[in-house]
């Protein structure tokens, strides 16, 4: 999925490695060892966070103009609630019950690590890109709901953001 924000360019993929990992990890920062390349690409290559597993990476990119990557978010279609630690297995039924289907779910979150973090990472120079940190915030945001609607999932989650990422999704 390529979308267009202004002048940010806005792509899903679907393996951590397609993102270089010096470009990730200069928008997360060293802050949060869960939210590094090395971390989340563990989680892939040893086939715990793959889509056989449950968690199929979509993981997005901000780009500006000039194709330097400005932002990224952890993101993963999900076919079951195994390995979040929200426990919402009550409203997949009654969703179900009511006749509807819960699952897949799109996710922003760390597979495994119910810890709260930073869900939208963004690099600290984004001003000097063209792009303003809100700009870049509000271009993944929209990024995973027009990809939840592509998808037609049920529902998109930002799972234990920090508060100021939750102040900002409310």
């Amino acid at each position: 999925m390529d979308h267009y924000h202004r002048d940010l360019v806005l792509r899903a993929h679907a393996h951590i490695g397609d993102i270089p990992s010096t470009a990730w990890d200069v928008c997360a920062g060293t802050d949060d060892p869960f939210v590094s390349h090395a971390f989340l690409s563990a989680l892939e290559d040893s086939g715990s966070a793959i889509p056989e597993t449950g968690w199929q990476p979509q993981h997005l990119t901000v780009t500006g103009a000039d194709g330097e990557v400005l932002g990224v978010a952890p993101l993963y279609l999900k076919s079951h609630s195994y390995g979040e630690y929200v426990f919402d297995w009550g409203w997949a039924e009654a969703f179900e019950r009511a006749g509807g289907r819960y699952y897949p779910k799109l996710q922003a979150s760390v597979p495994f690590t119910p810890v709260t973090g930073p869900r939208f990472l963004i690099r600290p120079t984004a001003d000097s890109g063209g792009a303003d940190y809100d700009a870049v915030f509000a271009a993944l945001m929209s990024g995973m709901m027009t990809l939840a609607q592509r998808m037609g999932v049920s529902s998109l989650h930002v799972t234990f953001p920090t508060g100021d990422e939750w102040r900002r999704l409310g």
